[in-house]
């Protein structure tokens, strides 16, 4: 049986008597675009330090490709690439020159070097800057060459801490595009604090809070973790407010138009059904009818909301 590309088991770690993660568990099996996405001092940094080799766990173990990184943090680094949320670049240098250094210090073999400094300009596209100094280039283009870093070793499992960060509109898109190329042929764990972003980018999402994991599912899965309480309804005969408010379960009623009404409801969860039945029955010429379903950010914050219950 293939070992997972990443398994987390039991990882905790505290500094001082303060728990940073605590007991997180999971295991990245396929390539694409993974999610941690958590508040800032959630323990999104800790966990990917650690994940990373950048700092030691108190507890627990990471294995890439079945490799320890406690055990044998050499060899399970050659597997991993990092871009953290501020790219370790050397200013001085030029593209190419920084380049090669990042080579060498992967312990890559020295005649691939150069072809792999090449092979990850054209990715990046990058390559028309490849003799300008890094200090020199738009803040997208800088975040272009940390990307390629991260990935010139040719790694299975990449980490890229906030990639969009303090990035113009234009320069997100640009990036993004990247990731999700970079992503056909990787399995990448993209950090934020930024719902949008994983909107955007990501296929599966892990949350994070006060160091623990509250939630591991798809998108969909997290963006319908709670039941919708609205629905939207084109009436062309509509009725009063206040017969709408009248309908079992309805517990609010807004008109957004001459036709159109927003309606709160309990957690009824036959409502929908119950509503087109009275609308038919009553003749209010039913044309439309939609669940408004909850934003990523309400969403995020009922989480978050819930784990902390449990957890006092």
């Amino acid at each position: 049986m293939k070992e997972p590309i990443i398994k987390v088991s039991n990882l905790s770690h505290r500094y001082n008597v303060q728990w940073a993660v605590k007991d997180i568990s999971f295991e990245f099996n396929t390539k694409g675009i993974y999610g941690l996405l958590g508040a800032n001092g959630a323990g999104k940094s800790t966990l990917m330090n650690i994940m990373c080799g950048v700092l030691n766990q108190t507890h627990g173990e990471i294995h890439i490709n079945g490799i320890s990184l406690r055990d044998n943090p050499v060899e399970a680094k050659k597997h991993i690439g990092f871009l953290p949320q501020q790219p370790p670049l050397q200013p001085e240098l030029t593209i190419e020159e920084y380049l090669t250094y990042c080579a060498h210090l992967r312990l890559m073999p020295e005649a691939s070097i150069k072809t792999a400094v090449q092979e990850v300009m054209e990715k990046c596209k990058i390559s028309h800057f490849a003799k300008r100094i890094i200090k020199n280039l738009s803040g997208g283009y800088q975040q272009r060459v940390g990307i390629a870093q991260a990935i010139i070793h040719r790694p299975d499992f990449i980490v890229l801490d906030e990639p969009t960060n303090g990035l113009d509109p234009n320069q997100i898109l640009e990036v993004r595009s990247l990731i999700k190329e970079i992503a056909e042929e990787r399995t990448v764990l993209l950090s934020t604090h930024i719902l949008q972003e994983v909107q955007a980018l990501c296929d599966d999402i892990w949350m994070i809070n006060e160091g623990h994991i509250i939630f591991s599912g798809s998108l969909d899965e997290f963006d319908n973790y709670i039941m919708p309480s609205m629905f939207n309804v084109t009436l062309l005969a509509g009725p009063s407010t206040e017969e709408l408010a009248a309908i079992p379960g309805i517990v609010g009623v807004e008109t957004v138009g001459n036709t159109k009404y927003r309606l709160q409801f309990d957690n009824n969860r036959d409502i929908i059904e119950n509503f087109v039945k009275i609308s038919v029955a009553r003749d209010w010429r039913l044309v439309e009818i939609s669940l408004e379903k909850n934003s990523l950010n309400t969403v995020f914050a009922e989480l978050s909301r819930k784990k902390t219950k449990q957890l006092n």
